[in-house]
């Protein structure tokens, strides 16, 4: 028997929310570029004038839409260890990105509810670790400048699905006339991207590592420096 189309009285109801999640879904097929009122209207069956009874205009969609990419990202746990749970943010936010990476250029573009909640968790994790308030700004600055531009650059690189960068190195090297002008590059390839077990990741864990082995060194000095002046 033939189905029929779900027509008004079918199709669940549209709210604020559902709107959000079409459009998150429509930036992450078709990317943020491909997003329009108009657009997002098709997707949810309903005429674009309708969509202003749920949401007050674009704006509004867009911050819907950070707030639903900043809510799958990890917060800290209260009491936790400040360096797992820094790694532990980073590694979550990095995966977030890599789901929605049309969001690196609007996390720090606009300010939400959810935005201010996850600074906050952040910097009250520092504090609690003994951060004097300037030290935790540099934090913050730091990582998440390093997430968010590592995201950019993963989202940019010819990866395969599993994350993998050597097919694109491989084809690379094997334009040898062009290679044998770049002996360290070919070196990094054959040494080191073209080895065995070998995975774009990795260089990211490291990075995370040497920045907060940094911020421990720095936290230590500051309480150093605090401990000498007392005296």
């Amino acid at each position: 028997m033939a189905t029929t189309a779900p027509n008004e009285s079918t199709r669940a109801p549209v709210t604020r929310e559902s709107a959000v999640r079409a459009a998150v879904a429509l930036a992450d097929r078709d990317g943020l570029d491909s997003l329009s009122m108009r657009k997002l209207a098709r997707e949810l069956g309903i005429e674009a004038m309708s969509l202003y009874y749920h949401v007050t205009g674009k704006d509004d969609i867009l911050d819907g839409m950070v707030e639903v990419v900043v809510a799958e990202m990890a917060l800290p746990a209260d009491g936790a260890n400040w360096k797992a749970a820094l790694r532990d943010g980073a590694e979550s936010a990095r995966a977030v990105l890599g789901r929605h990476p049309w969001a690196i250029s609007l996390m720090d573009s606009r300010t939400t509810r959810a935005t201010l909640n996850h600074h906050n968790a952040v910097i009250g994790c520092l504090r609690n670790a003994g951060f004097s308030i300037g030290l935790a700004a540099h934090a913050m600055s730091l990582l998440d400048s390093y997430v968010h531009g590592f995201a950019l650059q993963e989202a940019s690189l010819p990866l395969d699905e599993s994350g993998d960068i050597g097919a694109a190195t491989e084809e690379i090297m094997g334009r040898q006339d062009l290679m044998a002008e770049f002996p360290h590059l070919s070196e990094m390839a054959v040494a080191h991207i073209l080895q065995p077990g070998y995975a774009y990741a990795n260089e990211f864990r490291f990075g995370v590592r040497v920045i907060l082995d940094g911020l421990e060194t720095a936290l230590a000095a500051d309480a150093a420096t605090a401990s000498r002046g007392r005296l």
